[in-house]
């Protein structure tokens, strides 16, 4: 083998202008008749390497750029910056990149995020004592878990939400490891089957009516009861309520037969939570509260008004949406009409009592500390409370659960599961189910400082990451800007 010094000219841009470098490197010939690589130059660190369209440092930064911005965005400023270069050229060189090294992960946190909301799925691993990603999974389900656990020994705890597949892949892939179900989902769990124990007693957040004469009450009562039936009539014709209550009748029906929930959701067409919740529901009225509920009540700070000039004569509807419009009424003709409706038949309004609460909003100030509601808040949660024990045995036990949530008081775990157990209240004894058959991932996460906050913000940048690909890069390009990125 022999060299000889050749000249070689390479273009480069500076601060935006087009200059050009003039190398003297040393070129190698091999006299060996079978090297595959006759030739080949010298190469400068930091300058040039075999085969490249650009320089080190020029790839680093589009790496960069491609890193932090992906594809299309990220080529708008590498053009802006003396580097152009093709959106599928930055994708390709973040796909080139190098996984980082994984070492033994003493504290795992775990976690799913939506490639497809609702189709499909991946699970995202984080190291919770640096709180940054350590590697992404194709999909949620336990044994790709365990399999990653297996062949990255080391892992002693191992934190994770209330999903069975998780917990299988960690008893499997780390029998050792401590489980800890994170606290906020366990919160959020309670929550759920709270709202569903006050949808359940919804009649009880309807403030009852004081005695009056009967002479004075009749006409009034009459009034009620007409507008009572016609706005259930009205609920009734709703299609969002005639498509729930064939769901709800066809799943149980298939329930009683004794299908599970996969073969429902493929007869019926229906996504599997759809099919769960149907499943869970004690009675299809249960699934409708929101729904009677409604969306907001646009009406309801001119009904006073409404009531006064129904009652004084002006039975015009159109009258009285041009009145109520100039006092900054911003919902519809047709609701007014819908609303006044009923009253046409008994020739007046009763009194425009205030409404109910939302069943939301008392599950709401339920869950929430009394320190930090107003007022108002708490005199309306102290009158519905005394118009309903059960809501008021949960508001008791809620207010237990959180001190020992915050407290970390895992002791106190078993106690309460019995006290729940013990009051007529079949919302929180599915929940107290569910921690029985997870009784000691709950009780270490009741007593452990250990939480998923790092994970749930991991799972928040890589939706933000998302958007910025359009939602529809490959997986493994994904994987690799959730990893590298800073």
């Amino acid at each position: 083998m022999h060299s000889r010094y050749e000249r070689t000219l390479a273009d480069a841009a500076i601060g935006g202008r087009q200059v050009v470098i003039r190398l003297r490197v040393r070129r190698f010939v091999c006299n060996a008749t079978d090297c595959p690589a006759s030739t080949f130059a010298e190469q400068i660190a930091g300058l040039t390497s075999p085969h490249a369209r650009r320089s080190p440092l020029a790839r680093r930064l589009l790496e960069a750029i491609g890193l932090a911005l992906a594809g299309r965005a990220g080529a708008r400023l590498a053009s802006s910056l003396g580097l152009p270069a093709s959106r599928s050229t930055l994708l390709r060189l973040v796909r080139a990149l190098p996984d980082p090294a994984v070492s033994g992960v003493a504290v795992l946190g775990v976690d799913d995020f939506a490639l497809r909301r609702g189709r499909v799925y991946g699970s995202v691993l984080v190291d919770m004592a640096t709180r940054r990603p350590v590697d992404l999974l194709p999909d949620r389900e336990g044994s790709t878990f365990a399999g990653w656990l297996r062949a990255h020994p080391g892992t002693e705890v191992i934190c994770r939400d209330r999903a069975s597949a998780y917990a299988d892949g960690a008893r499997s892939g780390a029998p050792a490891a401590i489980q800890i179900a994170d606290r906020w989902h366990l919160w959020h769990n309670l929550a759920g089957y709270v709202e569903k124990t006050v949808a359940r007693h919804r009649a009880c957040l309807r403030e009852q009516p004081t005695a009056e004469p009967v002479a004075a009450q009749a006409p009034v009562t009459d009034a009620q009861q007409a507008a009572a039936v016609v706005q259930a009539e009205q609920f009734e014709q709703r299609a969002l309520v005639a498509r729930t209550r064939e769901r709800y009748a066809a799943v149980q029906a298939l329930r009683a037969q004794g299908k599970g929930i996969k073969t429902i959701k493929r007869e019926l067409g229906l996504a599997k939570e759809t099919v769960r919740r149907f499943c869970r529901a004690a009675s299809v009225e249960e699934l409708l509260a929101k729904a009677r509920d409604g969306r907001g009540r646009v009406l309801e700070d001119f009904k006073p008004y409404l009531h006064q000039r129904f009652n004084h004569g002006c039975t015009n509807t159109s009258q009285l949406f041009r009145e109520i419009r100039e006092q900054g009424y911003c919902g519809s003709l047709g609701t007014v009409i819908d609303y006044l409706r009923p009253f046409r038949g008994a020739g007046a309004t009763p009194p425009a009592a205030p409404p109910p609460p939302k069943v939301r909003d008392v599950t709401c100030w339920i869950l929430t500390h009394p320190n930090h509601l107003n007022d108002e808040e708490q005199i309306k949660l102290k009158e519905v409370l005394a118009r309903c024990p059960h809501l008021d045995a949960t508001a008791t036990h809620v207010a237990a659960f959180g001190e020992m949530l915050t407290g970390l008081h895992g002791d106190r775990l078993d106690g309460w599961i019995a006290a729940v157990d013990a009051d007529d209240l079949p919302g929180l004894h599915s929940f107290t189910t569910g921690l029985n058959h997870d009784h000691a991932a709950v009780r270490n996460g009741l007593t452990l400082p250990h939480s998923s906050g790092a994970v749930e913000g991991t799972v928040n940048r890589i939706k933000m990451t998302k958007r910025q690909m359009y939602g529809r890069a490959a997986f493994d390009l994904l994987r690799k800007r959730v990893l590298l990125a800073t």
